[in-house]
């Protein structure tokens, strides 16, 4: 099986409500798609959102990025070599991860359909559904209620909720959601880099006295700040999860070693792809640290891809894969069936993608 061609498109898809966090506002996914094509006729699928926020990738970047690198090298290569081909698809170009995830997962739904197993059995199968949160944008305490209270009605058992945004507010936001939506539904909190370290831990320790019964507080200061993380993870009784701190194994691998962090939140747009998403994944068994699967706002492609390392990996504990059902519409053909909470894999070869609706060639 040749690689013979790599094409790219876009997809528009909108959301249900505006998606709000401490560091932007959205209204649609907008995504570059991959199609990774060969000689057989097997075409591998692979999704990059633009997170110029968080990644630095705008459209721009992952498409020129694709183009003028890594189609370049990987075109003509076997995809039996399964090594070599992604070890060059991390090494042709330097950053540029949301590129080269959606090449990296586009290569996996290739080999996977080369050798007729899904991708989450060639990575372990461990098992074959897994559980969501949901998230909550950030807003005045009264609409953020009114979310969480829907948000339970359709079902959800864990809400994540953004908080980060005129920081003096959260507390007041986290209290009006905990009594709206009552004490037996998770809440774990997203500040988004928002916090200063010393702010984040008198925070913090506030929702706890209060009893808000917070599960842990993801990326709560600035994503180069590994010693303010830390600090926060020494003296919050909130436990931390490391969000945009994490950009590589490297990085996953200095949190852990320095326990700068609980948990580690693995992104495959921020560590370029499944191929690095499993170093970490190592790593963390390892150090024995938990971590989360979690994603950028993306359509159902890069999510799907997700879900088979979240199924794949038992480390893996906690679930923030609700890309999805944040969009009103799904132009994916096959892949994991998202059910509200409830995710179940495909048990198709590869990735289980069929197709694209509405997608636009480049």
């Amino acid at each position: 099986m040749k690689i013979t061609e790599v094409k790219l498109g876009k997809i528009s898809v909108p959301l249900r409500v505006p998606f709000k966090t401490a560091l932007r506002s959205v209204n649609s996914v907008e995504d570059v798609i991959v199609e990774v094509r060969t000689d057989t006729g097997a075409v591998g699928y692979g999704e990059a959102p633009p997170t110029g926020a968080i990644t630095g990738d705008t459209t721009g970047a992952i498409v020129g990025a694709i183009q003028d690198h890594i189609a370049r090298s990987i075109v003509g290569m076997e995809v039996d070599d399964f090594e070599d081909v992604l070890q060059t698809v991390q090494k042709c170009v330097v950053k540029n991860t949301s590129a080269k995830a959606a090449v990296d997962m586009a290569l996996w739904d290739l080999y996977g359909q080369l050798y007729k197993i899904p991708v989450y059995k060639l990575m372990g199968g461990a098992r074959k559904q897994i559980v969501t949160d949901i998230t909550i944008s950030v807003n005045p305490p009264e609409e953020m209620a009114r979310d969480a209270v829907n948000a339970v009605e359709r079902g959800y058992d864990t809400l994540k909720i953004k908080v980060g945004a005129n920081p003096e507010l959260d507390v007041a936001r986290l209290t009006a959601v905990r009594q709206a939506i009552g004490d037996k539904t998770r809440i774990r909190i997203d500040a988004n880099q928002g916090w200063e370290p010393k702010q984040a831990v008198r925070l913090l320790n506030q929702m706890q006295d209060k009893g808000l019964d917070i599960e842990f507080v993801e990326q709560p200061v600035k994503a180069h700040d590994f010693q303010g993380l830390k600090y926060v993870t020494q003296r919050s009784y909130v436990p931390v999860l490391a969000d945009e701190s994490v950009f590589s194994p490297e990085d996953a691998l200095t949190i852990m070693q320095m326990g700068a962090a609980d948990l580690v939140n693995i992104k495959l747009m921020k560590c370029g792809g499944l191929y690095n998403a499993l170093k970490i994944a190592s790593a963390a068994e390892v150090y024995g640290v938990e971590c989360m699967i979690g994603c950028m706002l993306e359509a159902k492609i890069s999510v799907n891809a997700a879900v088979h390392l979240a199924c794949a990996k038992k480390i893996i504990t906690k679930i923030d894969l609700d890309g999805p059902v944040l969009c009103s519409e799904d132009p994916i053909l096959g892949g994991a069936v998202f059910e509200e909470q409830l995710i179940t894999v495909s048990d198709e070869p590869g990735l289980g993608i069929q197709g694209v609706e509405g997608i636009q060639y480049l």
